[in-house]
């Protein structure tokens, strides 16, 4: 290792240059050695590195990929620490989708957050997500972008990490994201094909301010989700499934219709959400169809 190497974070690749911040917050312009093509490594954003920083006009050398939390594919960033998944009152939201970048998140190993927004308009909504995510070990945060309600709570959360936002258009994530963070992304809207699930660009960038870190993403790939997902590893995902899985009658269980279920008994005793639990049928017959189509 050289003795001048530093460490930093990729906020953005172009062209095959890579944008790197060091510890003292500056910027510096990186390439990667011909050794990382050769052996298939391709640096990401978000990725954590050693580097030797430019000297004069020349630009400076990634030296080493330090080991990743997790990875995306598309888009292709790296150490995610925190999804927060923002809704509102209106529009109506979408709980499929809600469920979906769950199952997204706790696969990749980064902890999602649901962000209630507008809770100035009324506090139902929030309540009812407390009610059905608190098995599931999801903080529920009810704020208020416009009123500064619950900002502190989401700024501690946003401060654990690198952090990127998802939702529905129209929910406020910009609004919210510039009220806590005071950066103002010139996408304009978060994630705003995260509905689409086609045609998602590549691009990414980490933004850095007041010990905030913030991915703009034109939105998570839904894509390759369910792809060559075993329908019996979906329930994995489900945290609050765990304490019945060994009560079930017959192992293994798909919690789907099988006699001597502990989750749907669980269910319908009050004890587990039953439109939590309705959802996940749902993306199971996904994840099912999926599996059946795979080699199509």
């Amino acid at each position: 290792m050289s003795a001048q190497s530093e460490q930093g974070v990729i906020e953005r690749g172009v062209g095959g240059f890579y944008f790197a911040r060091d510890a003292a917050g500056r910027q510096c312009v990186l390439r990667a050695p011909g050794v990382f093509r050769r052996r298939g490594i391709t640096p990401l954003v978000g990725d954590r590195i050693r580097f030797t920083p430019p000297q004069g006009e020349d630009e400076g050398w990634i030296e080493e990929i330090l080991p990743r939390d997790n990875e995306l594919v598309r888009p292709p960033v790296a150490n995610i620490r925190h999804l927060v998944f923002v809704l509102a009152p209106s529009p109506a939201p979408d709980f499929i989708l809600l469920d979906t970048m769950l199952v997204l998140a706790h696969r990749q190993r980064i902890a999602p957050v649901i962000v209630v927004n507008k809770c100035d308009m009324e506090q139902t909504l929030a309540e009812t997500l407390r009610a059905d995510y608190t098995h599931a070990g999801v903080p529920v945060l009810a704020v208020s972008a416009q009123q500064g309600d619950g900002l502190p709570a989401l700024a501690a959360v946003l401060r654990e990490g690198i952090c990127c936002f998802a939702g529905q258009s129209g929910v406020g994530k910009s609004t919210l994201l510039s009220a806590v963070t005071g950066l103002a992304l010139p996408s304009g809207e978060i994630s705003r094909r995260i509905m689409r699930g086609k045609n998602t660009t590549r691009h990414a960038e980490l933004y850095t301010s007041n010990g905030f870190q913030v991915l703009d993403t034109a939105g998570f790939s839904l894509l390759d989700l369910w792809d060559r997902m075993e329908p019996l590893a979906l329930k994995s995902f489900y945290p609050e499934f765990a304490a019945y899985e060994s009560q079930c009658r017959f192992q293994p269980c798909y919690h789907l219709s099988e006699p001597g279920c502990a989750v749907l008994s669980a269910m319908r005793t009050g004890d587990l959400p039953a439109a939590r639990v309705a959802r996940y049928h749902q993306l199971l017959f996904k994840v099912k169809e999926a599996w059946r189509k795979r080699y199509e």
